[in-house]
């Protein structure tokens, strides 16, 4: 029988039944719905950076100390991934990101009231970084299973929301500021990302469930005929017993194709008892978050992988405006700088996807070469000099930065990594470890900079995490590879030596067999 793409029709807010991968559908609804919910997330988070000035003028605190309020919130974000992920098994992936959507909104709404940066803390940091957890991750997971062969390419133009939400919100932001105040344009930006809740509505939870090919069953015979053919095997069985001949059901000694079956199995035979053959084992449950991924060393070397390339991840947008501002550079042309980046990230996403999705390819193989040119331009900023050399950094920078940061998380699906039965898991892990860059990160450089009083020193951190980076990517195909042998001759050597040596046959065994035939048949003539 065909496969089909085509979906059970079901209510609204039933789950997708498809017998295998859509690669489209209701999965173009998902995408749309992840493209919106990066740009209230991660776009709002990179566009906090307008309110700085405000809030330090208003609470009279360090730049230092507001800068702990989107520290706490990345923080957050990325720890409580496992329990992002536990959730979204346990009561869905729709339900978890609407529930997010109502955390990162209320956190932004009371935080415009707040009265203090440790209300910030608390607020934006605890509350509001909770739920980018809840609504990013599950939104990324469930349209990776949506989607097999063009998963990279959609992934990765879906994730331009956030670089469009960077280079709108900032600008609007600021102009709204001018207006009604910061108070109220943030208390503005909360009710806004309630639209993570809408989005979340629309995430279907999705089931690939696949064909059995339908065996054709005979013609149901009448009763009448069914009668005359039993009384028909009556008789034939009682001349058979009269004639002497041995009724069994062992193919041996039954001549030609004739068959004896007992008659508790005819059912079973013609299909009669539908309920005896439809009958599925049970479907294993679910596990809440799959601890398994943490022995595999392939996803081991990738999650190492993703520690070390998260320090490279920020110090560009971060230090890009002081290093250009200590090399004499204007205000307005920082910000130009700044918008450039954001624009070829956009491009840097594209790309990527669209060459992810070429067959064939190894996909972790092309990742590995975008990480190691992204570590190149994370050591070229330190030698630039003035406003084209910085621009020119900047847009390959942001180039190579769009084409690892749309996909890194989307490839834990590849099998090179650990697939897609076990993405929900081993991302939750995956972005719990990351956790550890993103807090450790910014004040590791910010130390560097104090310490040598150049802000070359945290590209070059950042860089030398890169190349870390690279050297455990590139490990991630060799153990999935060596692993994998090993595991196949062990369990050869297993099934070799609980198997034993094959039972040994008398060496007359064919002439008992001829033996006792001619026996049979003399005592079939005699009769």
């Amino acid at each position: 029988s065909k496969m089909t793409v085509k979906a059970v029709k079901m209510p609204c807010t039933s789950a997708n039944i498809y017998t295998k991968v859509p690669d489209g559908g209701w999965g173009w609804t998902v995408a749309f719905a992840f493209f919106v919910v990066e740009a209230l997330t991660y776009g709002i988070i990179k566009s906090f950076g307008v309110f700085f000035n405000d809030l330090m003028e208003s609470f009279d605190e360090t730049n230092s100390r507001i800068s702990w309020i989107i520290s706490i919130c990345v923080f957050v974000q990325t720890f409580t991934a496992p329990l992002s992920t536990v959730l979204s098994n346990r009561f869905g992936h729709r339900l978890v990101v609407m529930a997010g959507g109502l955390l990162v909104s209320t956190g932004m709404v009371i935080a415009s009231f707040a009265c203090s940066v440790v209300d910030m803390y608390v607020t934006i940091g605890i509350v509001s970084g909770l739920g980018y957890c809840l609504s990013f991750l599950p939104t990324v997971t469930i349209l990776s299973q949506y989607f097999d062969k063009r998963r990279s390419l959609v992934t990765a133009v879906a994730s331009t929301g956030e670089c469009f939400a960077v280079f709108s919100f900032a600008p609007a932001i600021t102009a709204l500021k001018e207006q009604i105040g910061w108070r109220y344009s943030m208390l503005s930006v909360g009710v806004l990302q309630l639209g993570i809740t809408a989005c979340g509505s629309l995430l279907r939870p999705i089931i690939i469930r696949e064909q059995e090919e339908v065996k054709a069953q005979p013609p149901e015979e009448s009763p009448e005929t069914k009668y005359m053919l039993e009384n028909e095997q009556t008789c034939t069985s009682i001349e058979s017993i009269d004639s002497g001949v041995d009724i069994t059901t062992s193919p041996s000694n039954v001549p030609g194709k004739t068959k004896a079956e007992p008659k508790s199995e005819e059912p079973k035979q013609h299909g009669q008892n539908p309920v005896e053959n439809n009958n599925t084992p049970p479907e294993p449950k679910t596990k809440l978050l799959d601890f398994s991924v943490m022995r595999d060393y392939s996803f081991i070397c990738y999650a190492f992988f993703g520690l070390f390339a998260t320090l490279g991840f920020f110090a560009p947008s971060l230090y890009i405006i002081p290093l250009s501002r200590s090399l004499g550079i204007g205000k307005d042309h920082s910000a130009y700088i700044l918008s450039a980046m954001a624009i070829t990230e956009v491009f840097g996403r594209i790309f990527a996807g669209w060459v992810l999705n070429k067959k064939p390819i190894r996909k972790i193989y092309i990742e590995l070469i975008c990480v190691i040119l992204l570590s190149v331009a994370l050591v070229a900023f330190p030698f630039a000099s003035g406003f084209w050399g910085l621009m020119i950094c900047s847009v390959y920078f942001g180039f190579m930065l769009g084409t690892v940061a749309g996909t890194h998380i989307p490839l834990l699906a590849e099998d090179d990594v650990v697939g897609i039965e076990r993405m929900s898991s081993a991302a939750g892990v995956y972005v719990f470890i990351q956790s550890v860059a993103g807090l450790a990160g910014p004040p590791l450089a910010g130390v560097l900079v104090d310490t040598t009083k150049n802000y070359s020193s945290a590209f070059y951190s950042c860089a030398a995490g890169m190349v870390l980076g690279a050297v455990f990517l590139a490990l991630v195909r060799p153990c999935k590879t060596g692993l994998c042998h090993q595991q196949q001759q062990q369990q050869q050597q297993v099934e070799e030596s609980t198997a034993g040596p094959p039972p040994e046959l008398p060496d007359d065994f064919i002439d008992m067999d001829i033996g006792k035939a001619e026996n049979s048949g003399k005592g079939s003539d005699s009769v």
